[in-house]
This record gives structure tokens, C-alpha cells and sequence, in this order.
């Protein structure tokens, strides 16, 4: 019988004859925690090993994986009082301190590494590539922008290519409102910028619904690539049984305090348990608040699927035997875009938490309503679109604080007429910020009321302000509140004021929850019309306009000669909370579980869509070669005509295929040569 390989390692290493390489072959075979106190005899026999630092390293990671997050940051600690310039434990050791809550350490620890880094060779650029991009992913998520937005530049300096340092770098730009994104004379060219913004980004960036379907589409091939797609877990061709209650998964990262949670959670008190057996996957960080217990309670199985890869996820998803998966997150933080191309369900579904289309193989439908995708909008998306009467679920549970608030409490001045918007920075673009100074040019005594972003975004906007004629301090900002508190003080404004092409979803359900009426101007993307769908489901259609300058002349009049006509708006937005479409939880469940047997059918009936995405490359370049910030595609009123001729004179030049989409092959851009010809001889 052969002997126990962890006790033959221990007696070699007792004995002296246990190299350092030896140990990681040795180690390698063994459970987590053998191979943990295998590392730590080694450490304590070999004292003086010039490699000691790399046993300290490995000893690092056996310990988190089993739990032990400060004996992890011990041994790194050791690893680098023995090697300072490691920077692989620098890289570690700041995750660590980060995974404890020491986010200011974390960053600090990284910088460290990074002054110590002199020699110019491949291992340090990318060592330094990797610093750079933690020190700027922590500053970012603790909203310390302006330092994120230095540390991305220099990474993309080191690494120009490098698709999620751009990302990145121009959110940071966007959420700090640095308009344009790309200057003129910057280090960094429009073009390549455009050509890698993320898929929200891209929704924010512009009301360009063709381009975001082609940055979609683009997006999934990189982060789920066909060479990287098992099909151990592919269900499409299962069978889906009608003698049993009919299985539901939600993916989502936002089942907690979160604008999606807020909004689902109502949504699923209401679900069918009876007919309809409701999984939860959980994707997001660790959370223990309200929402989610509200969320637990009213699913039959809650799956936290955080920590494991996406073969795992999608293995359990298809051992769950789920008959249609619905995509929460779509391209929004913490998605698990990789679990659904494994396709562990015969039906995946995109609704709720990303404004557009999902651009995949692998997503069959949408669910919308009649204005968020009207039927001329469908060739835009790559899944067949599924209506509900407002696809948007609402909380009629809200905490509201019943402390009593005031316009002095927050520095609003109380005989002005105050507008608000409570969107969050990265929505806004010169654009709309163009038309609300407009707006306050047009009401003299009135103010704008926005979240208390940063004291550098918000005198950015101030100054914004100036340079359109409009006086700084006419710009009020609400510091960030705990949401009971928040929502009780939104009807201390008079209106809420939408931003375009990425408007007000939550917000603007709080807002008219709270009985503050919400002016939009209603775009081309799924984004810019969510706003005006919430509207038209709480019975308030007149306050969706249909071109910028109907939106800029509409607010001016409401807050002056209209400001009787804007009571009356209240009092019926008041009256019909109980009864309109928008807060009819209820009758929304029952929708959406009906385009659930809907959906079986298809699938039954062998009907079930097949995404159209043919020709997105050339939709993708096209969209990329526009200057958006320089022209609102949104505003175009031939949009559909403009990307015709943009196909057409990239047939001409490189004939391409009809896609059932825009493009049927017959139009040309440029005269044929014999044409041409023709006309001389003529």
C-alpha cells in the first residue's frame, strides 16, 4: 500500500530533502488545506531559502481559499518584507485589503508597488497595467473619479488596446460629466474610444439605437467567444413539460438595495407560485438588506452563484432543469453574459435591468411595451420583442420617511419654481444639459435641483452654467440620503426635468410615486423612451413631447403662464396612483406570466426567434465613424434614411449581403463607372 502523499512530503521536508520545486509538484495533488500546512512546514524549515518569498506567496492563496482572508494577508506581508518589489504579492495583498472593507489601504498599498517599479521590461508593464487598473476600478467604485480617470490614463498609455481600461476611462469621463468625452488634441483618439465603449456606455453616449445593437453585438463576441462556449450544458432542443408548474430563473446582481431591486421586489410578492416554481440566481456583491429578504421570501429557491466560474453556474441552472432564464443584468455591472451563452435553458429572456438589446445568438426575446419599442423599432433589436401594457414592475411598498422636510433644509429657495432631476451624472450630455439652461434662461425664477455628485463634477456644472448665461448658484445639489429620506423630499420640486438618450427609469417612477410630475422628450432608444412609457402607463401622455424644442417650450411654460395647468397635472397624477397601469403590480405579474406560456408555446410549436445579426460590422463602423457629441443622431428625422445612404456607399465600396434589417442590396451611394461613362458620351 503506497504511503499517504501528504505525510511522505512532511517527512521530506523534515528531513531536509523537499526543494522548493518539489513542494509545488507535491502540493499540487493535495486538498486546499493539506497543501496550506504543507507550505507552512516548508516556511518554518526553510528560514533562509532565497526563494522563500514565492513559498509565502503560494501559502497566501491556499490560506484565502479556505476562508482565512488574515492569514492570506500575513503571509503576503512576509512575502514582501522578504522581496518589496513582488509585485504579484502587492497585487494581491491590496485585493485582500479591499475584500476586508480597507479600500483606502488597498489603493495605497498598490501605489506603493507601483513607485518601486523602475526596471522597464514586459512582466513589470504588465504588472504595472494590472496595479493601475485596481487602483483605478477601487477610486472609481468609491467615486474618487478624477484619480481613477489619471490612473486609467496612464494604463492606456501602457496598453492602448486594452478594451476595458477604455471602458473604463471614458465612464469616468461620462460620470464626471467632461464634455466632450474625447477633446480634440487629447491623447487619445475619438475614434478608438467610440470603437470600445462599453454597451452602457454606448447608451448614455448616444440615441443611436442601430449602433448600440451593432456595440452589443460586438461586445458579446469578445466576452463570450465561440471558442470559449461549451455545449455540455446546451438545452435548446430540451423538452419543456406542461404537466408540472413551469420554471422560471431570474439572473440578476441587483436582488438587493438597488434601483432594480427596488423594483422587483413588489413584482415578486405578486408572481404565480401556483402555476410558476421561481428560481433567483445571485450574482451581485454580498449583501443582507431589506430588499433582498423581501426578495428570499417570495422566490422558491434562492441560488447565490457569486464565486463560481460559468460552466459551474450554467451546470446548476440545467440541473435546475429552468425552462426560460431571465437576464436581469443584460450588459450592466457583474452580468453573466458567459452562463447564458452556455445556453443552460432552452428559453433566455432579456427584461428589466439593460435599456436595449442584448445583440446575441443567444437571447430569443425582449419584453418591452408599446412605447419603449414601438412596431417600427423592431429591427433595431436582435430579439423578438414581447410587449407587457408598461414593462416596467413598481414597488408599492415604498418606505417613505415621515419627517417632515423643507426647502430650507436643502438650500432650495422657496419662492422659485424648482426643477429637478435625479439621474445619475453619467446620463447627462452637453445636450440635454444644453436645453435645460435653456430652460432656466426661459423661467427666470427657478433653479435646478441635481444628487450632490462630487465637489469637482459639481462645480464643473456650475461652471457649465456661467457659460451659458445662467448663474451658478441656479444649480442646487441634494446630498445622497438613505432612500426613505430621499423619497420624502422629491415634492419639495415642482417638476422633474428627463435627461436624453439615457432618461429617468427608477427615478422617475419615485418621482410620480411622490406625486412630481416628469417632463420627457422621448428618443429613438429603448433608454430615451423609458421615461415616456412611465408616463403614458400613469395616464400623463401630455407630458411626453415629441421634439427637443417642444420639451425646452413646454417646461418654460409650465413653470410660468402654465404653472395652474401644472396643479391639475399633480391632482390626476395623485388621484389615479391606485388605479393607472404604472403602479398596477398585480396586473403586470399576470402580463408577463402570460408572455411566459407564450413564450413555451413557441418553443413547443418549433417557433421559437432566431436573433437576426447579420451585417452589425458594417452598422458598428458606421456608427463609430460619427461624432456624436458633435451631433444629436437622436435628432435626425430621417434616421433610418441616414443609415440607408451610410450602407449604401459602403456597398458600393465593399458589397455586402441583405440583412432583413435596413439594407436590401438594391440602393447605390456612388454613380457606376458606365453611368459616367454615359454621361460624357451624352
Amino acid at each position: 500500500m503506497s504511503q499517504n502523499p501528504f505525510l511522505a512530503a512532511i517527512e521530506k521536508i523534515t528531513a531536509g530533502g523537499l526543494s522548493l520545486e518539489d513542494l509545488l509538484a507535491a502540493s499540487g495533488g493535495l486538498e486546499p488545506d493539506q497543501a496550506r500546512q504543507l507550505y507552512q512546514v516548508w516556511i518554518s524549515f526553510n528560514k533562509a531559502h532565497p526563494l522563500l518569498f514565492i513559498a509565502h506567496f503560494n501559502c497566501s492563496t491556499l490560506l484565502q481559499q479556505v476562508g482565512d482572508e488574515i492569514g492570506g494577508e500575513a503571509e503576503l506581508r512576509a512575502a514582501l518584507a522578504l522581496k518589496s518589489d513582488f509585485a504579484p504579492a502587492a497585487i494581491n495583498l491590496g485585493s485582500s485589503l479591499e475584500r476586508q472593507g480597507k479600500a483606502g489601504e488597498a489603493v495605497n498599498e498598490w501605489r506603493s508597488a507601483l513607485d518601486q517599479m523602475s526596471t522597464v521590461t514586459a512582466d513589470a508593464i504588465n504588472y504595472k497595467i494590472t496595479l493601475l487598473k485596481q487602483i483605478s476600478r477601487v477610486l472609481s467604485d468609491n467615486q474618487q473619479l478624477a484619480a481613477a480617470e489619471i490612473a486609467l490614463t496612464q494604463c492606456l498609455e501602457l496598453a492602448p488596446d486594452a478594451r476595458d481600461v477604455a471602458e473604463q476611462y471614458v465612464a469616468a469621463r461620462l460620470s464626471q460629466c467632461k464634455w466632450p468625452m474625447t477633446p480634440e488634441g487629447g491623447k487619445f483618439a475619438r475614434r478608438s474610444l467610440v470603437s470600445r465603449l462599453h454597451p452602457l456606455s454606448v447608451c448614455a453616449y448616444t440615441d443611436d439605437p442601430l449602433f448600440q445593437l451593432a456595440a452589443s453585438d460586438k461586445y458579446v463576441r469578445t466576452m463570450a467567444p465561440i471558442e470559449e462556449r461549451t455545449t455540455r450544458f446546451d438545452r435548446r432542443t430540451a423538452p419543456i413539460e406542461t404537466n408540472r408548474r413551469l420554471r422560471i430563473g431570474y439572473v440578476s446582481s441587483d436582488l438587493r438595495h438597488h434601483a432594480v431591486g427596488y423594483l422587483m421586489v413588489n413584482f415578486f410578492e405578486e408572481h404565480d407560485r401556483k402555476d410558476f416554481e421561481v428560481f433567483a440566481y445571485y450574482t451581485g456583491i454580498k449583501a443582507d438588506d431589506p430588499i433582498q429578504a423581501r426578495i428570499k421570501a417570495n422566490v422558491d429557491h434562492w441560488r447565490d452563484i457569486r464565486g463560481i466560474s460559468d460552466d459551474e453556474a450554467a451546470a446548476n441552472i440545467a440541473e435546475d432543469g429552468i425552462d426560460i432564464l431571465v437576464d436581469v443584468n443584460g450588459h450592466t455591472r457583474d452580468a453573466r453574459i458567459g452562463v447564458f451563452a452556455r445556453r443552460p435553458a432552452p428559453i433566455q429572456v432579456n427584461w428589466l435591468g439593460y435599456p436595449g438589446t442584448m445583440g446575441s445568438s443567444f437571447h430569443h426575446y425582449i419584453v418591452a411595451d408599446d412605447f419603449t419599442i414601438p412596431d417600427y423599432a423592431e429591427n433595431w433589436y436582435s430579439e423578438k420583442v414581447l410587449r407587457l401594457p408598461c414593462y416596467q414592475p413598481n414597488d408599492r411598498k415604498r418606505i417613505v420617511d415621515d419627517k417632515p422636510v423643507t426647502r430650507a433644509d436643502f438650500g432650495l429657495p422657496d419662492d422659485a419654481f424648482v426643477f429637478c432631476c435625479f439621474n445619475a451624472s453619467h446620463k447627462f450630455t452637453r445636450f440635454s444639459f444644453d436645453r435645460w439652461m435653456e430652460i432656466l434662461r426661459g423661467a427666470e425664477n427657478s433653479v435646478l435641483w441635481l444628487l450632490d455628485y462630487s465637489p469637482e463634477t459639481n462645480q464643473r456644472l456650475r461652471e457649465q452654467a456661467e457659460a451659458r448665461g445662467v448663474a451658478g448658484t441656479r444649480l442646487v445639489f441634494a446630498p445622497k440620503l438613505p432612500n426613505p429620506r430621499h423619497l420624502a423630499r422629491y415634492p419639495l420640486a415642482d417638476m422633474f426635468l428627463d435627461s436624453v438618450p439615457y432618461g429617468a427609469h427608477t427615478t422617475a417612477s419615485d418621482a410620480l410615486w411622490m406625486g412630481v410630475p416628469v417632463l420627457t422628450w422621448a428618443g429613438r432608444c429603448f433608454a430615451s423612451r423609458v421615461c415616456g412609457s412611465l408616463l403614458t402607463a400613469a395616464e400623463l401622455p401630455d407630458l411626453v413631447c415629441d421634439t427637443p424644442e417642444a420639451f425646452v417650450s413646454r417646461a418654460i411654460h409650465l413653470a410660468g403662464a402654465g404653472i395652474g395647468e401644472l396643479e391639475i397635472i399633480r391632482a390626476r397624477l395623485l388621484a389615479n396612483r391606485d388605479t393607472c397601469t404604472l403602479f398596477d403590480v398585480a396586473k403586470l405579474s399576470r402580463g408577463l406570466e402570460n408572455l411566459y406560456r407564450q413564450m413555451r408555446s413557441d418553443y413547443i410549436s418549433g417557433n421559437l426567434p432566431r436573433p437576426n445579426l447579420a451585417n452589425l460590422e458594417n452598422y458598428f463602423e458606421i456608427g463609430v465613424a460619427q461624432d456624436h457629441e458633435a451631433r444629436e443622431i437622436g435628432a435626425l428625422t430621417d434616421y433610418d434614411g441616414f443609415y440607408r445612404a451610410q450602407l449604401a456607399r459602403r456597398h458600393y465600396h465593399h458589397p455586402m449581403p441583405a440583412d432583413d434589417r435596413l439594407w436590401t442590396g438594391e440602393e447605390v451611394a456612388e454613380p457606376q463607372p458606365t453611368k459616367i461613362a454615359q454621361q460624357k458620351a451624352a
